[in-house]
């Protein structure tokens, strides 16, 4: 695959202070030893990012994202349909490569650029913005607020952090969620529209969504104690959160969610849109270079 394939790696140098950049001469290194072609591409926010994007797959270029879930998703959409997209895993999160069994660490992320193979997943669309891993609503808004804004905690420790700091001043929301047309209402926490099972750096809230079922997975956080919202909370790294009581999960091709209060919609770790939101599966919309099954 490799001896064919010319490599288009789309960056942003600054993001995850400046991971990406720091990863580099290890990309080059590993891609070059590999026999494939690369070319970099710098780029300073996510329409430059999609707009290079465009052009490399239009020269024939795979594109690769090296960068964060943000980045990932944003080429997912610019690309859907038309070009495959790699990935490397250079952000805070990196939930995108882990739900797919790419390697963390850049050498062995390479090999599954250079050996792997295309597979044709869904993607997940917020009132018509893209996203790859899971969009969500309601304390999870405040949360990723707070872990964006953090300049003095590395790694994904932050989104651990901004858990626990906006706890401090959340109230409970009521939403009204249509799955599908279908309506219902909760007081709670949160809604989350899965396209696949993680987000904040390993944190599995939809455990059973498959980015090729042709399904969203909607995962309710319903109304709880402050105290015991807390101490659930290392439960949802292995995903066994959803056996609570308190854990509300359903299945849909269309989300429709409002809520008592304004909320900016998160995916992939960045704002993407505000309520109200339609979220929508369109499914096979991307085709990405995954590790050989």
């Amino acid at each position: 695959m490799s001896e064919r394939r010319r490599f288009a790696i789309v960056m942003n140098p600054s993001s995850a202070g400046g991971k990406p950049l720091r990863l580099l001469p290890a990309v080059r290194g590993a891609l070059t030893a590999g026999g494939a072609g690369i070319d970099i591409v710098q780029t300073q926010d996510i329409p430059h990012a999609a707009e290079a994007a465009l052009a490399a797959a239009g020269r024939g270029e795979t594109v690769v994202a090296l960068g964060g879930d943000g980045l990932v998703g944003a080429l997912a959409g610019a690309l859907r349909g038309s070009a495959p997209l790699g990935v490397l895993p250079g952000g805070r999160g990196n939930d995108f490569a882990r739900a797919l069994g790419i390697p963390q660490d850049i050498r062995g992320a390479c090999g599954v650029l250079l050996d792997g193979e295309e597979r044709a997943l869904d993607l997940g669309e917020a009132n018509g913005r893209a996203f790859a891993c899971i969009a969500s609503v309601g304390y999870d808004s405040d949360a990723n607020r707070m872990a964006n804004e953090a300049r003095f905690i590395r790694g994904n420790l932050v989104y651990a952090w901004a858990a626990i700091r906006a706890l401090a001043s959340w109230k409970p929301t009521r939403f009204e969620v249509a799955l599908d047309g279908s309506p219902l209402e909760f007081e709670g926490y949160t809604v989350a529209v899965a396209n696949s099972p993680y987000y904040g750096g390993g944190m599995k809230v939809a455990p059973a969504a498959d980015p090729a079922d042709g399904l969203l997975d909607v995962v309710f956080v319903k109304r709880s104690s402050k105290l015991r919202f807390i101490a659930n909370l290392p439960k949802v790294f292995s995903g066994t959160h959803v056996e609570l009581d308190v854990i509300e999960t359903h299945r849909a091709r269309e989300v429709v969610v409002r809520a008592d209060r304004p909320f900016d919609v998160y995916a992939d770790g960045d704002p993407i849109t505000t309520l109200p939101a339609t979220i929508r599966l369109v499914a096979g919309a991307l085709r990405v270079i995954a590790p050989r099954a």
